[in-house]
């Protein structure tokens, strides 16, 4: 008896110490300074250029705020108190800018603590409406951009989670999605349930990622039925017009010329594999009075699709109205039964159907890849997109809508990754139906907002694309030592535009330019938010690994910091792998030295104040040329990126080889893992809510599309868990309790966790309450870095 005793007081010793219950911990003071930096405002601009909002947002909630009571329904999470979303950012004021006469002002009126959300202009711009969300309801508002006064415009409480809050139909009138009024209590949880869930398969083939969060059982789909259900309402200074009956509306817009309502609305039955957006729907053109005009789809569940990135359903999608016509829809259709693997000549089809919608729909045009985007300029122009993901090929063609038999005309055809060659984006203007448009010149040209992407790192520009030839005019480019892109264009005719400009010591401030007259006037002057970082080095690094491939890095260094004075640093390498079909490709350049320094929570740069020379953006490139799958050498290629990063940081005199740490979020997780378990080049590392074992995510992950079944070996290979023997590089493990990614389950962690222990390895696993995949209150995201700090200073840097 006594041995017993014993033993069982030394079992409960060391379970104690294995399983600390810590309180919430705080960093050192330079890294707590550096998190606890307010975040900088944000900008939106009128469509006319002559006003500019500056917006201030909410900082961490705290954990108290994120353990309010939320469900997580078919893919959303939302708050039942108030029928929005449980994890949502705010605005917390509001000041409004006039451009040219340079004077500023707040929005005034608002409630104490408010919490804005769902800005949108009307279409005159005199005004602003938004959101106020409390506790208990989320409600309208509306302010005068003249004054800045802002009024509540309705009592009704609005329902932001399936579809839009609100929509402007013109100045005097909003579209809202509103709780209906007579909706009742909730559903109570039954004491006990009525019978087993059950699901079943009738020998149909139906892959589907690992998703999260989706419907469980009979109470989930009675409480998506009730917090997704809206009631259509017009909102103006008469009153509110109830137009249409509950439902779970996820689409409600009005044609440009504001005769007509899209209504899209889902029902039942649900499914318990995917989420809210592939269940049943139901897709109608309204009056504006809520009057049936047309019933344009009802489409089945949408739980059996064929295999690959580029699948899609059957059935029609797309759903919406023409920019540039005053009330046509527009909608996509498959052309291969939505499976990839087929040999068609096209894939899909975009089809067309103009008021009164009594006529058979018209095709406009087919592609030969998926299609990915269409935009319109005018009846005589429309800019349509496909794209192959699995080859990552993206083309972009000009149509005539007017004349759909003429052939489409190739003016882009790139991979999605050749960023040096990447035209850019069309300016678009509000057209007369207060629709964006693309900007089109008298010369027939577009107006392109681009990267810039270069040998040299990022140099963003604005470009002239002729649209006849294809030929592309650089008109204005960043140039050193800053990092400067175009935010807005004011005037396209004029070349009057609104650059956001920063450098490494400058945080982001916008100005007003003339880039014809070559004049410039500063709009903000908002401080350096993180003071602390004004001494840090920045440089980019080039270098190669050992099969040729060009990688890049971004390295800080300490203030001050002198190599030869100094000596060797501990290093904090800090990557995310990405896959590419092109050699090329993936030695492009990415990233600009002149970007400013901003530490976000998730940042490695807070090492930096504490004497590390930190790697961030660590290129970390998984190549597969032409029939070659990338994954098929994953791990080889990963291995070969790390050592040549380790060669560059220690032959430049500032690493220290024996003191290097590699860390990485999410996918990043799973290749820190990864390279502990297939190399000894590292001193410890930190993974943080990664997926370690892929057999747990067998219908594909991340850009592999095989499933297990087809590729057992890959799966295997690639999973650090069958090789959590091999892994006795100390690993910090980290993970929200609440994670929602697809494939990142908390389970991922705990598994390898506990093969590490088995087998013997240094490991510790941190669970943070409450949280998703991105961390968000105060106390997560300080604990975190307090973690991160004690393993780098215990197993890297002493």
């Amino acid at each position: 008896m006594r041995k017993l005793i014993l033993s069982l007081s030394l079992f409960i010793t060391f379970h104690t110490y294995a399983q600390d219950a810590l309180k919430y911990q705080t960093p050192p003071k330079s890294i707590l300074e550096l998190a606890m930096a307010a975040p900088s405002p944000s900008t939106d601009f009128s469509s006319k250029g002559d006003l500019m909002l500056i917006m201030e947002r909410t900082s961490y909630p705290t954990i108290e705020e994120l353990s309010q009571p939320e469900y997580k329904l078919a893919g959303a999470r939302i708050n039942p108190a108030n029928f929005g979303p449980s994890r949502a950012g705010y605005i917390t004021a509001i000041r409004i800018k006039n451009i040219k006469g340079n004077n500023e002002y707040a929005v005034t009126g608002l409630p104490a603590n408010a919490r804005i959300g769902n800005i949108s202009w009307s279409p005159s711009q005199k005004s602003i409406a938004f959101t106020l969300t409390d506790n208990s309801r989320i409600t309208l508002w509306k302010a005068d951009v003249a004054t800045g006064a802002a009024t509540q415009q309705s009592t009704r409480a609005l329902n932001d989670i399936a579809g839009p809050a609100f929509t402007w139909i013109d100045d005097n009138r909003i579209l809202a999605l509103a709780v209906p009024a007579a909706i009742g209590k909730a559903p109570q949880k039954p004491v006990a349930p009525a019978g087993p869930t059950v699901q079943q398969t009738s020998g149909k083939a139906a892959p589907a990622a690992t998703y999260q969060d989706m419907l469980k059982n009979p109470y989930d789909e009675q409480l998506f039925d009730y917090y997704f259900q809206s009631e259509p309402v017009i909102i103006s200074a008469t009153g509110e017009q109830v137009i249409g009956k509950p439902a779970i509306y996820v689409t409600a817009s009005p044609s440009p010329d504001n005769q007509y309502l899209l209504m899209e609305s889902l029902h039942r039955p649900y499914s318990y594999l995917v989420g809210a957006h592939r269940f049943p729907t139901e897709v109608e053109i309204w009056k504006m009075n809520g009057e049936l005009v047309k019933k344009l789809a009802s489409n089945p569940l949408d739980e059996v699709r064929p295999k690959g990135f580029d699948a899609t359903s059957n059935y029609p999608r797309y759903f919406s109205w023409r920019n540039d016509a005053p009330a046509t829809i527009w909608w996509v259709q498959a052309l291969d039964g939505g499976d990839p693997k087929k040999e068609v000549p096209f894939r899909d089809v975009v089809n067309t159907l103009p008021a009164p919608f009594s006529a058979t729909p018209q095709e406009l045009v087919k592609t030969v890849n998926r299609f990915a985007g269409i935009s319109w300029a005018n009846n005589q122009l429309a800019l349509v997109s496909d794209a192959n993901s699995t080859q990552q090929k993206v083309k972009v063609s000009r149509i005539n809508p007017a004349n759909p038999s003429q052939a489409p005309v190739t003016l882009i055809d790139r991979s999605e990754n050749d960023r040096y060659n990447d035209p850019g984006t069309p300016v678009t203007i509000k057209n007369q139906y207060n629709r964006s448009v693309l900007y089109v010149s008298p010369s027939h040209e577009l107006l392109m907002t681009a990267p810039g992407a270069s040998p040299e790192g990022d140099r963003p520009f604005l470009s002239s694309f002729n649209l006849n030839t294809g030929k592309q005019n650089i008109l204005w480019r960043s140039a050193a030592p800053y990092y400067e892109q175009v935010a807005d264009v004011i005037d396209p005719a004029r070349l009057v535009v609104v650059t956001a400009r920063e450098s490494v010591l400058s945080p982001v401030n916008y100005y007003l330019q003339n880039l014809k007259k070559k004049t410039s006037v500063a709009l903000t002057a908002f401080p350096h938010p993180q003071p602390q970082l004004k001494g840090v080095q920045k440089q980019l690094l080039k270098y190669k690994r050992k099969d040729g491939v060009d990688l890049t890095a971004m390295l800080y260094l300490p203030e001050g910091y002198d190599s030869a004075k100094d000596g060797r640093l501990p290093v904090l390498m800090w990557a995310y792998p990405r896959e590419y079909k092109s050699a090329s490709d993936a030695a492009q350049v990415r990233g600009s030295a002149y970007r400013f320094t901003r530490v976000n929570y998730g940042s490695p740069i807070f090492w930096v104040t504490r004497g590390f020379a930190v790697m961030d953006a660590t290129e970390m490139p998984i190549v597969g040329e032409g029939d070659k799958e990338p994954n098929d050498t994953f791990i080889d290629q990963l291995v070969m990126n790390a050592e040549a990063a380790v060669n560059k940081i220690t032959e430049m005199g500032v690493g220290d080889k024996d003191r290097i740490a590699v860390g990485g979020h999410s996918y990043g997780a799973f290749m820190t893992s990864n390279l502990l378990a297939h190399t000894n080049l590292f001193k410890a590392g930190i993974s943080r809510s990664g997926a370690y074992n892929r057999t747990l995510t067998p219908f594909g992950f991340q850009n592999e599309q095989r499933t297990y079944w087809q590729a057992p070996e890959v799966y295997y290979k690639m999973s650090p868990f069958s090789y959590a023997d091999k892994l006795k590089t100390p690993i910090l493990l980290i993970h929200g309790e609440a994670d929602n990614n697809s494939g990142t389950f908390p389970i991922q962690s705990e598994r390898l966790y506990n093969a590490i222990k088995g087998n013997g390895g240094t490991a510790r696993l941190v669970f943070l309450p409450q949280e998703s995949h991105g961390y968000a209150a105060q106390e997560s995201i300080l604990h975190m870095l307090w973690e991160m700090d004690e393993w780098l200073m215990k197993y890297v840097k002493q």
